[in-house]
């Protein structure tokens, strides 16, 4: 196989897995807008949590509630849990790397909050955490997944939202997450602003 012949299959396979994923989360994408939509018109907030790729995709969904997605609008609340390193370095120091989001949540989270966690595997333990920590404080989660949805997926409760990616590769499922994430911001947008 050539390099290009293998680009094409990547692509095809990104493709592959979105169109599944299209079938299978499009009602689920609009459950987790709605419930955005209610966080928010109840004057809460949404904090967001992941590792690595998931990092990222969580300070890009907070970035495109504080500023703005494709139209004009107020910023919303949004906070990634994922960008002050003094608190991340002092968290995993002091206590665990298992505790950096749970430990935050405990101290930001409100009642009637939103947690968007994000974990491609369902597998970290710090998301996990946060999960928990959640709940403790009457949060509901938004989770992205992938994968069987590991771990993650046996701590979500009625209220709660998966959008699971059905895939195995890592790769693929961050590009999905983040057309998910590109989804939820617009449909949060077609809510408050109309069509």
């Amino acid at each position: 196989m050539t390099e290009i012949e293998h680009i094409y299959k990547t692509f095809a396979q990104s493709i592959e897995i979105k169109q599944i994923s299209a079938t299978e989360l499009a009602q689920p994408l609009v459950d987790a807008a709605r419930l955005i939509i209610d966080t928010l018109l109840a004057d809460h907030k949404i904090l967001s949590c992941g590792n690595g790729g998931s990092a990222g995709d969580a300070q890009h969904f907070s970035s495109e509630m504080l500023n703005r997605f494709e139209r004009e609008r107020p910023g919303l609340p949004a906070i990634a849990l994922t960008t002050d390193s003094s608190t991340l370095t002092s968290i995993s120091n002091d206590y665990s790397y298992d505790q950096i989001f749970s430990k935050q949540i405990r101290a930001l989270g409100q009642p009637g909050d939103l947690l968007l966690g994000i974990s491609t595997s369902g597998n970290s333990v710090n998301i996990n955490q946060a999960i928990l920590a959640a709940h403790d404080r009457n949060m509901k989660i938004i989770a992205l997944s992938g994968r069987d949805g590991g771990p993650m997926a046996e701590l979500l409760t009625d209220g709660d939202i998966e959008l699971r990616v059905p895939a195995e590769s890592t790769a693929r499922i961050q590009e999905v997450h983040i057309l998910l994430i590109h989804c939820l911001c617009d449909l949060t947008d077609r809510f408050l602003l109309g069509t």
